[in-house]
């Protein structure tokens, strides 16, 4: 086979997949909506089973779920009639894959389901299958043609897809959001890029405060001393007023413009660039590339002049922030 040969095949394999998804996508009706409710609702674990490569399938719906908010696992269809069914509770919701849905590994487990009152939900390609007709909630993947002809191709591709939507759908109803998805995620890349604000930002005696009337000589040495290349200058009322940068303080020092034995409120730029805590870090970083600053201040969101914190360039970097 020449590498004409190659991409034809490819090509082949792919529009036969995205005929499934197609059919897939006509065939979707009330019976989806039911089942996002249950999984959305349920007060346990959803637990995924296969056969073979739906099997397979099956240990990536169950991942994506988990990484939804919705507590799940995936169990070997070979493996529940030898100790495994133990594992599934009265309460659990058991979605079983197959395409054909007459495998004899799934019989056990459809009488298991039934003897225990145990909520049944069927993804299957077969109306006239034990699973079809077993299950409570029933789940219809059109027929489609494998590529090859004989291996599970389409068929998984249906069925993989069909799982996706039922996370997300599922998440969407239980109003699973970023904050959610963080907590999930702490790690990586992907938790990096979900931390908030808050998650980094300097608090406490680590913000450099000053009184708006401070000497800028004795402002200098809070400057110095808390390492961050700004002053938060406050008026009597703890409001935050002004900013005060050492770019500033450089560019006064080349002027050699006396500025040390003037008053802080005299050197400050006035409505300091703020962020709020609940806003994404890498957000923060977006404001400071644009605005061309390495600090930002942190405002309470119904108090815009009370400052809770600084976020700075560095510490988002070293966050893995991007």
């Amino acid at each position: 086979m020449n590498k004409k040969k190659f991409i034809s095949e490819a090509n082949s394999v792919i529009n036969l997949e995205i005929k499934a998804l197609q059919k897939l996508k006509k065939s979707i009706n009330s019976s989806f909506g039911k089942a996002v409710i249950k999984i959305a609702k349920c007060q346990s674990k959803v637990i995924l089973c296969g056969v073979g490569k739906s099997g397979l399938i099956a240990s990536k719906i169950a991942a994506t779920l988990a990484s939804v908010g919705t507590p799940s696992f995936s169990l070997l269809a070979s493996e529940a009639s030898h100790g495994d069914l133990g594992m599934i509770s009265k309460k659990d919701i058991l979605i079983l894959i197959s395409n054909s849905g007459e495998t004899n590994e799934l019989k056990n487990i459809i009488q298991f389901t039934k003897r225990n009152k145990i909520l049944l939900i069927g993804i299957v390609s077969k109306k006239d299958s034990i699973l079809y007709k077993s299950a409570d909630i029933k789940l219809f993947i059109p027929k489609a043609i494998e590529a090859g002809g004989i291996v599970p191709t389409s068929s998984t591709t249906a069925q993989l897809a069909l799982g996706d939507s039922l996370a997300i759908a599922s998440m969407k109803y239980k109003k699973f959001d970023k904050k959610d998805f963080k907590k999930l995620h702490p790690a990586g890349s992907l938790g990096a890029q979900l931390k908030t604000v808050e998650d980094i930002m300097i608090t406490g005696k680590k913000i450099p405060f000053v009184n708006e009337n401070l000497k800028m000589s004795k402002a200098l040495k809070i400057l110095t001393e808390k390492k961050l290349g700004i002053l938060i200058v406050l008026n009597r009322k703890k409001k935050t007023i002004g900013i005060v940068t050492d770019g500033q303080i450089r560019r006064f020092t080349e002027k050699k413009f006396d500025f040390r034995s003037r008053p802080v409120k005299e050197i400050m730029t006035k409505k300091p660039i703020f962020i709020e805590k609940d806003e994404l870090a890498a957000k923060a970083l977006s404001t400071m590339n644009s605005k061309k600053i390495t600090s930002l201040i942190v405002n309470k969101k119904d108090q815009p002049q009370k400052t809770i914190g600084v976020v700075h360039i560095h510490t988002i970097l070293k966050s893995n922030i991007s």
